[in-house]
């Protein structure tokens, strides 16, 4: 019985003690004044109480708090939403953090905190360690009292809109870990005082404005194992100094101005993964005898500079090598005659736009993807060179796209070589594949001849036949078929050969109502000169708001352009085609068309907006974006494919695309628009017998009126879209062009990561949609294919805006039907038909820096180093998991578009 009584005390007191004790470890906030002063940032950063609520005790219930002993230490708030009410003025007021004199730790990545960051941040927290601040919107200069945060460990200011010098005060951080300043517009020099900072072991000030040298010091960094600072505009040599760097693992210095030669120093960097110094304007040899101490090396990146001489072949026998891109250099040689002993099948090889010369050799069996094109080689192409190998612009036997045999010889003249002559002593041009016997051959000839005279003569007579009619059909009306309409009282009559249906275009209003509706046309209410007319603001009777074009018919050009504008309206309509309400043609010289007003203006004004509180700018969210984009897509749709003949706007940029209140799209600036060139009579003969464009230009240097062009200007857009650079789809100049090279090598269908360089760095996206992004990116480079043959129909840029995610996704349901023959005429197939032609993008795409310490940016995952032309990403232990198949099975070959009209059964 005692021992039954002793046994429910014991239980009794065990559990007494096991609540007693959980009581004792839930931690309660016992300062007031810190309770005050997360109330205090809990209404200036406008949170919800769904992850601050305010009745509970913030160590316990509130999202993000970490409390030790009672006390604050750690902050998160990474992605919160705010109210409704904070989100219509958010600022950067975090003055509640002063209470907090524990806090380690504040994280506010993915948060919008616009404005400038506070002088006064830097002089209250003493305590702090990590302060991560990326993509919140921040503008203005970094204040050098964060010099003054003794503490601090690591430092994220990344994706920002960031201004002025980096302040040296900086260097006062001994104890700095992490600092990573990138995707900024940060402008200055690199502070040479950062060599004090010995305990840094990642430094990315990548994506700036930074100019001037790379400070020598930054060698005396000896923990530093991530250094990053590509795209500025930083000029003068390597310093050797770099070479001392010996636990650097990611060197990336790419997309600068540096120049002069790779010194040999760096063979110090023993631990090297990563060496990224493509386009910048090195020359000179690289030593051999660079690389054999770098036997961890996995990506190396030389492109675009001016190297000179022999390759070093050392390269090839590192056995973790994963890429290798030596592009656009002048690097010249043979490849070595042996063979591959290392099995790396993940492996990319670029050696393209090169001097290489003589057969190809076993060497380049290691490698999965290569591209060889531009060089010198010749002799027959083996075995092991077949299938995923690009071997354009050489000197080889029985392979087409191939230079000319004169070109060839010169190139092997000079340097005292004999030329193969494509095995062909006597061969002026590559030859054609092996004849057969001599009797085979003549018949060939002669059935050949007999056959192509029929063709020619029968080809001659349906030319004639199709002129006449043509000729006939376009002096009985015009392209479009319009037939007789009223003409208004006092309205000057249409030219000859065009009659128009006013009874479509809207109120007839009186030279005095509008008048009155646009102020007398005074300079306060002009919106813009557009090149058919001036555009300005003006209001009815009844409070309406319209926009009012005026057109002076002075100008035959205007002319021309009002009299299209009206017949178009008289003869389509679309909901996504700017609405006419009315005009006015009393005048003889001077008309007037009425639109609706468009409370969002247009996509180049709406981009970007200056908020009403401190002019700083807000940037469009992506949802809306894309919206805006399906919304473009949809109006083309209806005039490249529902209206007979095709109509092409020929006007497509940013300022074309207007927004009502809701940013629904409304496609202006329409007085260019006119029929397809050539495209009259929509039959299979005409298609078969079109000539394949090679450019979008006509014989007197304008643009062709094709809808072929409208899908370039589109692919502008949709650019300006995912970048957030203004003015290019308004511009052509050598400039943009120039721009457009640079950017478009980042938009590849095998690495999502590389598209994270070009994104607009006002954008908080999450991982689903920067999928999204990429896909839009894709879209993009596909319309902006040179080939106006090889861009996709509008009416499949249509399709895949719509589902973003079937575009850079492998789906079940549909993986299927990729794989089958069918296959060919899915809108997936013609959109991506064009890919492999437009640039050898497995083998040729820049690696974008990837190799971040965990959590340093708001697109890259942590971990990763890089991703290959096959889809396999590599993480930091060098272990690789396939994110895409490289297979035409997914992206189809190439596609005509008569091919794909075709398959489709247009």
């Amino acid at each position: 019985m005692v021992d039954r009584w002793s046994r429910i005390v014991f239980i009794c007191s065990a559990l007494f003690f096991l609540l007693f004790g959980c009581t004792v470890e839930q931690q309660f906030l016992v300062s007031r004044q810190e309770r005050l002063g997360l109330l205090q940032l809990r209404s200036s950063l406008g949170l919800r109480a769904k992850e601050w609520p305010i009745k509970s005790d913030p160590c316990t219930s509130w999202a993000g708090i970490q409390c030790t002993n009672g006390r604050v230490t750690g902050i998160n708030v990474s992605g919160f939403r705010r109210t409704r009410r904070g989100s219509q003025n958010p600022q950067f007021s975090v003055d509640g953090l002063q209470n907090l004199t524990f806090l380690s730790s504040f994280n506010a990545s993915n948060f919008a905190l616009p404005g400038s960051i506070p002088e006064r941040l830097g002089l209250q927290l003493a305590s702090l360690q990590v302060l991560d601040l990326r993509s919140c919107s921040i503008s203005g200069a970094i204040p050098s009292t964060l010099g003054n945060l003794s503490s601090l460990v690591e430092l994220y200011l990344s994706n920002n809109n960031l201004t002025g010098e980096v302040p040296s005060s900086l260097a006062q951080l001994v104890g700095l870990s992490v600092l990573d300043l990138s995707q900024n517009s940060l402008t200055g020099s690199i502070p040479g005082s950062f060599r004090v900072l010995g305990n840094l072991t990642l430094l990315d000030m990548s994506l700036n404005l930074l100019s001037g040298v790379i400070p020598p010091g930054i060698g005396a960094l000896s923990r530093l194992r991530s250094l990053n600072l590509s795209r500025n505009s930083l000029s003068s040599s390597i310093p050797a100094q770099l070479g001392d760097l010996s636990s650097l693992v990611d060197l990336d210095l790419g997309f600068n101005s540096l120049s002069g030669s790779v010194p040999l120093n760096l063979r110090g960097l023993r631990n090297l993964q990563r060496m990224m110094i493509g386009n910048n304007f090195l020359s000179g040899l690289v030593p051999g005898n660079l690389f054999p101490p770098l036997t961890r090396l996995q990506f190396v990146v030389l492109s675009h500079n001016g190297f000179t001489g022999d390759f070093p072949n050392v390269l090839w026998s590192i056995p973790s090598l994963q890429f290798l891109d030596v592009s656009v250099n002048n690097f010249t040689g043979v490849l070595p005659d042996v063979s591959s002993s290392v099995n790396a099948s993940a492996a990319v090889f670029n050696i393209s736009q090169n001097l290489f010369y003589g057969n190809i050799t076993p060497v380049i069996q290691r490698f999965s993807f290569i591209d060889m094109s531009g060089n010198y080689f010749e002799g027959p192409v083996p075995v092991y060179a077949r299938g995923s190998t690009s071997l354009s612009k050489n000197c080889l036997r029985n392979v087409t796209s191939q230079r000319g045999a004169t070109e060839c010889a010169s190139f092997y003249a000079e340097r005292n070589l004999v030329f193969d002559n494509f095995g062909e002593p006597n061969a002026t041009q590559p030859p054609l594949p092996p004849k057969s016997n001599k009797k085979s051959h003549n018949t060939i000839i002669i059935l050949a001849s007999v056959l192509g005279g029929v063709g020619l003569i029968a080809f001659v007579i349906f030319t004639i036949v199709l002129l006449i009619v043509c000729k006939r059909k376009r002096g009985a009306t015009n392209q479009r078929g319009i037939s007789v309409g009223p003409i208004p009282a006092g309205g000057s009559p249409p030219p000859p050969g065009v009659s128009l249906n006013f009874s479509s275009l809207g109120n007839a209003f009186t030279y005095q109502q509008i008048l009155r509706a646009a102020g007398e046309f005074n300079d306060a209410n002009l919106i813009k000169h557009g090149h058919s007319g001036d555009l300005f603001r003006g209001i009815l009777e009844g409070g309406i708001p319209v926009v009012i074009k005026k057109v002076d018919l002075h100008s035959s050009v205007k002319k021309e352009s009002y009299m299209s504008e009206l017949e178009l309206f008289s003869k389509v309509s679309h909901p996504r085609l700017v609405p006419l309400l009315g005009h006015c043609l009393d005048n003889e010289n001077e008309k007037f068309l009425v639109y609706k007003h468009m409370p969002n203006g247009d996509l180049s004004s709406s981009l970007f907006k200056k908020t009403n509180s401190d002019d700083s700018l807000q940037s469009l969210d992506w949802i809306t974006r894309l919206k805006i984009a399906i919304g473009a897509a949809e109006s083309l749709t209806y005039l490249h494919h529902e209206c007979t003949p095709p109509l092409v706007h020929r006007d497509v940029q940013a300022s074309s695309i207007l927004l009502d209140d809701k940013f629904e799209v409304r496609l202006g600036s329409l007085s260019e628009v006119c029929a397809q060139e050539g495209d009259t009579h929509q039959n299979r003969i005409t298609r078969l017998l079109r000539l394949p464009q090679a450019s979008d230009q006509g014989a007197s240097g304008t643009p062709n009126a094709t809808c072929s062009y409208d899908v370039y200007c589109f692919g502008k857009v949709l650019l300006e879209l995912v970048t957030g650079k203004l003015g290019i789809s308004s511009s052509s100049d050598a400039t943009m062009k120039e721009w457009l090279e640079t950017t478009l090598p980042y938009i590849s269908i095998y690495d999502k990561e590389l598209v994270t360089n070009i994104v607009d760095p006002s954008l908080i996206i999450d991982e689903d949609l920067l999928e999204e992004v990429w896909a839009m990116a894709i879209v993009a480079r596909s319309c902006l294919n040179p080939k106006p043959t090889r861009r996709p129909l509008m009416r499949y840029i249509l399709k895949a805006l719509e589902n973003p995610l079937k575009v850079v996704r492998e789906e079940h349901t549909s993986s299927a039907r990729l794989r089958a023959t069918s296959s060919r005429g899915s809108w997936n197939a013609a959109l991506f038909g064009s890919w492999r032609q437009s640039s050898s993008d497995a083998a040729a795409v820049p690696v974008a820096p990837a190799h971040k310490v965990e959590g340093t940016s708001s697109f890259k995952q942590s971990g990763t180093t890089g991703s290959q032309g096959s889809g396999q990403v590599v993480d930091g232990n060098g272990h690789s998991s396939s994110t895409r198949r490289h297979s035409k099975e997914i992206f189809p070959e190439p596609l005509d578009e008569q091919d794909v009209e075709r398959a489709n059964g247009v």
